[in-house]
Parts: structure tokens; sequence; C-alpha cells
């Protein structure tokens, strides 16, 4: 009988054969897309995200035909909704293509992100990021990895030092004034912030160290749950804008050392009254 361990080494290396070849794929596409179309509060997809998807879950399955898939192009809301499966064989939460519209323009910052959640917990984390050569790893209790060499967030103390991360929620006109300002105001005192267009890979950059800290409102589940365990396994903290320890079914997330997310947090407040 395998340990639960052994179990989540299996499913890293099924998870990272997975993603070999979904990058293959989103390769052979890149600058050869024919069809594009427009998701309701959802941005662009095209035939690669469809067919990323359909090829990763078909590997996944292999190592587990009866764990619940949860896929961006395939979900519904009542599918996350909920919060965390109660399959107890677990469930795969996928993003074929992270980055779907630097994609498209052949903006090179695009990733698949693959997490598996059981009993609650996000137990294994994949982001392969094909344009950068790197494949970003993580298993409950053992370390975040890069192409093998282990990761660890900053040590950045002060927001006058820090390098920062974003994103921008423009389905909602009230929300996106709100980030504005924080935008603003922590442009003002930071070194600078990059908003590089894939939650996931920007996850990865503040598990690296590159990033200090990440912020953003309005991301699914898909986009950080590969992530969170990755900046969680790089010594990272995760929070909601409440400041409470983030799930991927909320809807706002700060990512950072554990200085940097106070100061994020701090700036958010005021711009939300």
């Amino acid at each position: 009988m395998q340990t639960q361990e052994t179990t989540a080494t299996t499913r890293l290396y099924q998870g990272i054969l997975a993603a070999r070849k979904g990058r293959e794929l989103l390769l052979d596409y890149l600058g050869k897309l024919k069809n594009i179309e427009t998701k309701f509060q959802a941005g662009l997809v095209s035939e690669a995200d469809k067919e990323s998807e359909k090829l990763i879950i078909s590997e996944l399955k292999k190592l587990d035909p009866d764990a619940d898939y949860l896929a961006e192009e395939s979900a519904n809301p009542a599918d996350w909704m909920n919060g965390p499966s109660s399959n107890p064989k677990g469930r795969w939460i996928l993003d074929p293509l992270d980055g779907t519209t630097n994609y498209i323009h052949q903006f090179p910052v695009f990733c698949i992100s693959m997490g598996f959640e059981i009993d609650k917990q996000i137990q294994v984390g994949i982001i392969d990021v094909p344009m950068m050569g790197e494949v970003y790893t993580a298993v409950r209790g053992q370390g975040a990895f890069v192409n093998g060499r282990r990761l660890s967030v900053s040590e950045t103390s002060i927001i006058e030092n820090s390098f920062l991360a974003t994103g921008f929620y423009g389905d909602d006109l009230p929300k996106l004034q709100e980030q504005m300002k924080i935008f603003s105001g922590l442009t003002q005192r930071s070194r600078g912030i990059r908003r590089a267009g894939a939650a996931a890979y920007d996850l990865c950059l503040v598990a690296k160290g590159v990033f200090d800290a990440y912020w953003e409102r309005g991301l699914k589940p898909w986009d950080s749950a590969a992530g969170k365990l990755i900046v969680e396994e790089a010594g990272g903290v995760l929070t909601n804008y409440e400041g409470n320890p983030y799930t991927p079914y909320d809807k706002t997330l700060v990512a950072g050392n554990p200085r940097m997310v106070a100061e994020i947090l701090s700036a958010i407040t005021p711009a939300k009254r």
C-alpha cells in the first residue's frame, strides 16, 4: 500500500509529464491560432486552451481516474463556488493556459497550472512556463522548486525597497477604481510594480523571491491553486484582503513574504473605504 507521501510524489511526476505534453501542444499552436472567442467576464479563449485542457486531463486520468477535475474551459460556477471537493479521491484544479491574452499576442508570459486538492488542502502544485523553460513544483511539506532548484521568498522588509506585482479586475468599475487607488499608492512607495498578465506565474516569481509581494482581485481556483502551495512551501504567506488565510476559493489575494503581505494589506484597507 502506498503512503500518502509516495502518492503525492507519484502525482507530482504524472503532473509534470502531463504539463510537458500540454507545453508541446501550446508551443505548436503559438502564432497559428484560427479560432479565438470571448467568454463572458472571462477574457479570451482559443482552440489551444481547449485542446491543452483535454490532453492534460486525459494524461492525469491515467493515474487518477476517479478524481474530480476542475478545469477552466469546462468548469461551471457550481463546480467551485461551494469550495473544496468532497471527493475522497481528490480533485485536480487545472488552468491549461494561464495568460491566454499574452499567448494570443505572442507575449511570452503564459503557463500551465495544476494543483491536486484532497482533504481540503492542495497537496501537489505544478506550474509549467513554456517560453521560459521552467517547471515550478511543490509537494506539501517538501519545499518548492524550479527545475530542481529550491525556492525561497524574498527577505525584503521595507516597502520602499520592494518590487511588486498585480493584476487588474476590469469587469466591475467600482472594484477597478479600488485597484487603481491601491496601485497608485504603492507605485509611489515601492521600487516598481509589474503586471505580467498570468497570475500563476506571478505567484511563481513571489516564491522565487523576484517579487516581494503580489495582490489581485477576481481570481478563480485554477489561477492560484498550484501557486498557493508553491509560495507556502517557499516560506511565503497568502491572505485575502481581510487578512484571513487565503484559499483558492477566495475572491481576493495577497501573497508574499510575511512583512510585505502586512504592508500590502495596510495599503488595501484605506482603498476599500
